[in-house]
C-alpha cells in the first residue's frame, strides 16, 4: 500500500477547534482528509488535552502558548520538530516566518497560509509588534514552496509588498448548523425565541463592536445578542462594562464554545451583523452565510468580495441604524437565500479540503 504524505500543522492553538479561524481549519481538513493524509497537529498548553489522537490525527502537545510572547517560541519550536517528522508543513500564520530562511533543506515543502488581511497593519498593534508582524510575513513568504491568501486583496498585497504569487483558498463555513432551541437552550437563552439580530466578534478594536451597539442604543425596539470575548482586551472589557445590563435590548454573551449553543444563536437571528473592518475571508461571517442569515455587514473591499457584493452594507452606526429600520421581511429573505447561495458554492469544506490536497501533493513533486 502506498504511505501517506506526512503532513504537520503548525502555528495553531491545535485541535478540537476551541479558538479561532486557523484552529477551524485544522480541524476540517483533518476530518476530511485524514484518509489520504497522515497528519500531526502541534497543540498549546492552553489546548485541553483530549487524547493523543483526533480526527484519526496525532496530536503532540507542547508546553507553551501559541499566542503572545510565547507564539514566537511556540512556533520556532514547533516547526523545527515538524521538520524533521513530515513531509509537508502547513503553517498557520507566519508569526515566527523570519525564521524559515534557517529551514533552507526544508523550503521545498513549506506551504504558509496567511490568513486575513495585512496582518502587520492592525490598529491593535504598537509599532514594534507591526514591524515584527511584517517581518514574520515577509520571510515566510520569501521561504515558503507555497504561499496562501484567503482572499484576493491579500494576494495582491503579498504580491506588492513581497514579490511573491500566492494561491487563493477560502475558509468553510458548512459546519455551522442551525439548531432549533429545546427547552434547555430555552432556559439558557430566553431571547431564542424573539426577533433578534446577532453578532459574534473578538472584542478587538478594528471589529467594531462599539459602532454597532451605539446604533442599537437608538434601536429600543430591535434587540441585539452580541457575543464576545471580553476579557481579553481593554476595549472589550470597557465596552462590556459600559453597555451591560445597562439596555434592555442588548444582551452582551462571553465567548460560547459549545457548538450546539453557538449554532442555535446564530441560526435563530433575524440576521447577522458583521462588523469587522480588518480580515480577509472572516469565518465567522462565511458561517453566518452559510446559515443563511441576512448579512449586514461593514463596507470594505474585503467584505464585498467576500458576499460578492449582495450584502447590505453600512460605514457608520446611523447607516446601521437606518438599514435595520428600513429593511423589509422580503428583502431580508432575498438577502439570506444570496448569502446561502454564494457560500454552498464557494465555502464548503469538502471544496476547501481538496484544494489543499492537491498542494500537499504539488509539494511531493
Amino acid at each position: 500500500m502506498k504511505r501517506k504524505i506526512k503532513v504537520a500543522i503548525v502555528g495553531t492553538n491545535g485541535i478540537p477547534a476551541k479558538y479561532g479561524g486557523y484552529e477551524t481549519l485544522a480541524e476540517y481538513l483533518t476530518e476530511y482528509l485524514s484518509k489520504d493524509f497522515d497528519y500531526t497537529v502541534y497543540c498549546s498548553k492552553t489546548q485541553p488535552k483530549v487524547s493523543s489522537k483526533h480526527n484519526d490525527s496525532q496530536l503532540v502537545y507542547i508546553p507553551l502558548k501559541a499566542n503572545g510572547w510565547q507564539g514566537i517560541f511556540y512556533d520556532i519550536y514547533t516547526l523545527f520538530l515538524a521538520a524533521f517528522h513530515s513531509d509537508v508543513i502547513l503553517y498557520l500564520g507566519p508569526g515566527a516566518g523570519y525564521i524559515l530562511p534557517f529551514f533552507k533543506p526544508f523550503q521545498q515543502r513549506i506551504i504558509v497560509n496567511h490568513g486575513g488581511l495585512n496582518e502587520w497593519e492592525r490598529e491593535k498593534y504598537s509599532y514594534f509588534q507591526k514591524f515584527i508582524a511584517r517581518l514574520g510575513h515577509k520571510y515566510g513568504a520569501k521561504s515558503a514552496r507555497i504561499n496562501i491568501a484567503d482572499n484576493f486583496l491579500l494576494r495582491d498585497s503579498i504580491k506588492n509588498e513581497f514579490g511573491v504569487d500566492s494561491t487563493v483558498i477560502r475558509y468553510g463555513g458548512d459546519h455551522a448548523i442551525k439548531v432549533y432551541p429545546n427547552d434547555k437552550l430555552l432556559n439558557k437563552y430566553p431571547f431564542l425565541s424573539e426577533d433578534y439580530y446577532v453578532n459574534v466578534s473578538r472584542a478587538q478594536v478594528d471589529n467594531n463592536l462599539h459602532l454597532v451597539l451605539d446604533a442599537f442604543t437608538n434601536l429600543p425596539d430591535k434587540k441585539l445578542v452580541m457575543v464576545s470575548n471580553w476579557s481579553v482586551s481593554a476595549y472589550g472589557i470597557d465596552l462590556k462594562r459600559k453597555f451591560s445590563n445597562r439596555y434592555s435590548n442588548i444582551i452582551l454573551l462571553d465567548a460560547v464554545y459549545d457548538t450546539e449553543e453557538i449554532n442555535a444563536i446564530r441560526g435563530n437571528a433575524k440576521a447577522y451583523i458583521h462588523s469587522h473592518s480588518y480580515c480577509g475571508t472572516s469565518p465567522s461571517l462565511v458561517e453566518a452565510m452559510c446559515l443563511g442569515l441576512p448579512v449586514l455587514s461593514f463596507d470594505v473591499p474585503a467584505n464585498r468580495e467576500t458576499t460578492k457584493g449582495k450584502a447590505r452594507f453600512f460605514c457608520n452606526s446611523t447607516e446601521l441604524g437606518n438599514l435595520i429600520k428600513e429593511l423589509d421581511y422580503l428583502e431580508f429573505s432575498n438577502v439570506g437565500n444570496e448569502m446561502k447561495r454564494i457560500a454552498h458554492k464557494e465555502y464548503t469544506w469538502a471544496t476547501i479540503s481538496s484544494q489543499y490536497a492537491s498542494l500537499f501533493h504539488q509539494c511531493m513533486n
